[in-house]
């Protein structure tokens, strides 16, 4: 499993750090909780798609563009990711963005993400709820070829086997970093929405025959559908690693996807109170969309004993947190004092 054979162009500041949640793992009584920090990738406040986009930007040098083309939810790390690899790497960035929730507050229209987006020369434009995003881009990539340029499309959350190769080489440098400590990994949990992150951890660990079980807690699909969508994008990664695709089967591909609440990108009571609580006791802020759920739904398995006191779960904090300043109502923080 040779990652270098593959065109990477360096964007993150990696390995981002592997550490212990101790207040979080004393206050919830165990089990002994660590944190992977992909929060800390360094791309404009970071996130797990910085290490999608070392993998898609290079395919897209290679295949001469100009010009990259990608969408997402409103408030998506992944386009604001986008949008500032573009601006390094010198290309134009053009940001479709699609209406899940419904949501008119200018907070979380034109704030957190959405500012980001803008603020690194990305054109951006909306969409309705339920529209096709991949005819959307190929609609939009015809009339950018007919005025002359060279776009490269990008599907949403960078999810396809190009881009998953960032988390199969963070599976190699996660299973590293806990040997140089000493570290036996009993869970990694983490968001799943798009899949390619989970997929791209599942294929790695599982080629590298580690024995690290992957649970992905869902922001949007329900499980069955979710776990099909992970299960196809890692075989398919498996087959452009040049491994069988039966590597990765059924039994590889977990999530659990009851923390979704009323839908995507919409606030629940668990996430409000995961993003807090590890504010307060770690000082890390978690995201409102995927890591502020992804830690609701692990702290609730944690209460139903899901996990035994002494394994060590690594939680795989996916980024996001300039997303919380689109979503300023929903945590009822008290008023300044007089």
């Amino acid at each position: 499993m040779n990652l270098a054979r593959f065109p990477r162009i360096r964007l993150g500041h990696l390995p981002t750090p592997l550490e212990p949640m101790e207040n979080l793992s004393k206050h919830l009584g165990g089990p002994r909780l660590w944190i992977k920090r992909d929060d800390c990738t360094g791309l404009s406040t970071g996130g797990n798609k910085t290490r999608k986009l070392e993998y898609l930007m290079a395919d897209a040098r290679a295949q001469g563009a100009d010009t990259v083309i990608t969408q997402g939810a409103t408030q998506s790390n992944h386009a604001r990711q986008t949008a500032a690899a573009a601006a390094k790497l010198g290309f134009a960035c053009y940001i479709l963005l699609e209406d899940r929730t419904g949501y008119t507050d200018p907070a979380y229209t034109q704030s957190g993400n959405v500012m980001l987006d803008k603020l690194h020369g990305a054109t951006v434009s909306r969409r309705p709820g339920g529209a096709d995003m991949q005819a959307e881009m190929e609609a939009l990539a015809e009339e950018l070829r007919k005025a002359g340029k060279r776009p490269y499309v990008i599907p949403g959350g960078g999810s396809n086997p190009v881009g998953a190769l960032g988390y199969v080489g963070a599976a190699l440098e996660l299973v590293a970093q806990a040997a140089a400590m000493d570290l036996r990994i009993d869970h990694v949990v983490h968001a799943t929405g798009s899949a390619g992150t989970q997929a791209g951890l599942v294929t790695g660990l599982v080629a590298l025959n580690s024995g690290i079980p992957v649970l992905g807690i869902g922001v949007r699909a329900p499980r069955e559908r979710q776990e099909a969508n992970v299960l196809a994008l890692a075989q398919r990664t498996a087959e452009h690693l040049g491994l069988p695709a039966s590597t990765v089967r059924a039994e590889h591909v977990r999530a659990n996807c009851d923390y979704v609440g009323q839908g995507y990108g919409i606030p629940t009571e668990g996430m409000v109170e995961a993003v807090k609580l590890v504010a307060e006791k770690e000082g890390i802020l978690l995201d409102p969309v995927y890591s502020g759920k992804a830690m609701a739904g692990l702290i609730d398995l944690i209460g139903k004993g899901y996990f035994k006191p002494e394994e060590n779960v690594v939680f795989l904090h996916t980024g996001g947190s300039v997303g919380l300043f689109g979503y300023p109502d929903a945590f009822g923080l008290p008023a300044d004092a007089a």
